[in-house]
């Protein structure tokens, strides 16, 4: 099978991912789960994006569903879409699907 080419317009690159979380459910302490959960993210576009920490934009809606159920109930994996436009900013939302 060949390998599968990411969605560009102009510069653009657009990624699905489904982002595993359970380390946060388990490394951290229970008041620091959905912190750790939203770092692991952001750790997870950087390294798989080739961007920078700083230039990393989560969106609100998936801030939201990240605290949904509290700052010690976080989800086991998120579904996002990750877009790096062509100035290096990545945007991270939420899939619909959910």
């Amino acid at each position: 099978m060949p390998p599968r080419t990411p969605a560009r317009r102009g510069d653009e690159v657009e990624r699905e991912y489904v982002i595993p979380l359970r380390a946060s459910q388990h490394q951290p302490s229970r008041r620091r789960r959905a912190g750790h959960a939203l770092e692991t993210i952001r750790r997870f576009i950087v390294r798989h994006m080739k961007g920078k920490p700083e230039d990393v934009w989560i969106d609100p809606r998936l801030n939201e569903r990240i605290w949904e159920r509290g700052i010690q109930h976080i989800p086991r994996q998120v579904r996002v879409k990750a877009i790096r436009f062509e100035d290096g900013l990545i945007e991270v939302d939420l899939l619909d699907s959910e």
